[in-house]
């Protein structure tokens, strides 16, 4: 059991650290010629899940389409667990993130992201049958969590304030065995996520559903915003023709919301409100 608490200055030591080690010469960033190398956490249902064949899902999908648009020859994603993937990113291991990546005011100070293109908030999983009568449920109770997750933030950030205690795993399958187990009363995650999670075992069941505002986005190193600029030219024609919807029917099993960033067109480049957004309006040339 973890007790500790995340501080924000352990995000930033990840940060410094991955900054330091991506001096080294590389390659180039972004070969044409060569497969994409993105990075994400297959453990996170149905976005991304290590299958018979490699890795499988909306993210899956997604990032194999996004590659095409933008002219490469194909795609590897690397199974990265969330507590290392900034550090993959700034060593320029991979070139941009593709797990489901809450865009945040911290975040954006050191990375790129593109413009969102997911909504979503905080979902309490707990097992079949029982009760989570919203945040004041929560006290006395344990909560399993996705360490270094936007997750893992909410509950440090609210742990003293509702009562509980927290518990951090390396994997989202493990939070949700913590509460199968009862070593924990409920697991947090993203409730998409969760929705999912739950569809697929008959021993847990979504308690309660925050929506707050949320979305995902990509991240990039700041020295790849024409990347980046690039790639999100691909995630606005997959929603100006319908394909990004339909890749959200196929694994999700439900019509986008009305108006959710999932099809919404964003002017300019990166996400509204966050360092790095660039409002300049642009012409959408899709192919």
């Amino acid at each position: 059991m973890i007790r500790n608490t995340v501080k924000a200055v352990a995000l930033s030591a990840v940060f410094a650290t991955a900054l330091a080690a991506g001096t080294a010469a590389r390659a180039e960033d972004h070969p044409q010629d060569k497969p994409l190398v993105v990075g994400s956490d297959f453990g996170v249902a149905p976005w991304m899940v290590r299958g018979t064949n490699g890795p499988e899902g909306f993210g899956v999908d997604l990032i194999t389409e996004i590659s095409k648009r933008i002219g490469r020859p194909s795609v590897e994603v690397m199974d990265i667990n969330f507590s290392g993937l900034f550090a993959a990113l700034f060593s320029k291991r991979i070139e941009f993130t593709v797990n489901p990546l809450n865009i945040t005011k911290e975040r954006a100070e050191k990375m790129l992201y593109t413009e969102p293109f997911f909504a979503t908030g905080n979902g309490f999983l707990v097992r079949k049958g029982e009760k989570l009568a919203g945040f004041d449920g929560l006290k006395g109770k344990i909560l399993a969590v996705n360490r270094g997750t936007i997750s893992d933030t909410w509950a440090t950030e609210n742990a003293a304030k509702y009562g509980f205690e927290v518990q951090r795993y390396e994997t989202f399958p493990d939070s949700v065995q913590a509460v199968i187990t009862q070593r924990a009363f409920t697991a947090l995650n993203e409730i998409p996520t969760t929705v999912y999670a739950a569809s697929q075992n008959p021993a847990i069941e979504v308690g309660f559903k925050d929506f707050n505002g949320r979305n995902f986005g990509y991240a990039f190193r700041y020295d790849s915003e024409d990347y980046r600029n690039k790639v999100e030219t691909a995630i606005e024609c997959m929603k100006q023709d319908g394909s990004m919807a339909k890749l959200y029917e196929k694994w999700y099993k439900e019509k986008p919301a009305e108006g959710t960033s999932l099809t919404t067109v964003y002017a300019g480049y990166g996400a509204p409100g966050f360092k790095g957004y660039d409002d300049k309006p642009h012409e959408l040339t899709c192919k």
